[in-house]
């Protein structure tokens, strides 16, 4: 195994967050253009109300377990990926919130005292 010694591990790529986190629902929108599927006939194949699943699709809404699920059904991709995709997204959110980050500071501090 190599070892880089004259780099600090969080400047290493693989090691790397995003600038800007990447919400699943811009992976979707891109995947049902690419198809040429409208988002109006992607909710109604769903059977979902097309302004929640434009919502999703830009961000303002989370990829549910039941939304991937039906994402699976609709465009035959493994809802897990979805579902991954926004758990990643999720702790890459809270990983910005510096009041979330004070009180992990806090609890680590406490947490090395035991």
């Amino acid at each position: 195994m190599t070892r880089l010694t004259e780099f600090s591990p969080d400047m290493i790529a693989n090691n790397l967050n995003p600038y800007e986190p990447t919400h699943p629902g811009e992976m979707i929108k891109d995947e049902i253009a690419e198809r040429g599927l409208s988002q109006r006939k992607l909710a109604q194949q769903m059977g979902v109300s097309y302004s929640v699943l434009n919502e999703v699709l830009n961000g303002k809404r989370p990829v549910t377990v039941e939304y991937a699920l039906m994402l699976e059904a609709a465009l035959g991709i493994d809802a897990d990926l979805w579902i991954g995709m926004q758990a990643a997204y999720n702790k890459q959110m809270a990983q910005r919130d510096s009041q979330l980050q004070k009180r992990l500071d806090h609890i680590r501090r406490i947490a090395a005292m035991l």
